[in-house]
C-alpha cells in the first residue's frame, strides 16, 4: 500500500454515529470501516463496468448457437446435483 493521504470527510452526524456503531460491531475503526466501504463501492463499479463492456462485445446469436449445439458426453456418475 502506498503512503496514505488525508481527506477531511464531512458526514452528517447521524450517518457518522451509525457508521461508528457498525465499525464497532465489525471490530474495526471508523477510518477502516470507511476505507473498506469505499473499496467495496469501487469494486462494484468496476465490476459493473466490466460486465457492461463484455455485454457490448457479446454476440447473442453466436451464444445461442453454442448453447443449442449437440453436446459432448452424457453426465457421469457423481455429476448429479446435491
Amino acid at each position: 500500500m502506498k503512503t496514505p493521504s488525508n481527506y477531511a470527510l464531512r458526514l452528517p452526524a447521524s450517518l457518522k454515529k451509525t457508521a461508528q456503531a457498525a465499525a464497532r460491531e465489525d471490530g474495526s475503526t471508523l477510518n477502516q470501516f470507511i476505507v473498506t466501504a469505499v473499496a467495496e463501492k469501487l469494486a462494484a463499479l468496476k465490476t459493473a463496468e466490466y460486465f457492461a463492456d463484455r455485454a457490448a462485445r457479446g454476440d447473442k446469436s453466436r451464444a445461442l448457437r453454442f448453447l443449442r449445439r449437440n453436446g459432448g458426453e452424457a453426465p457421469r456418475k457423481g455429476d448429479e446435483r446435491g
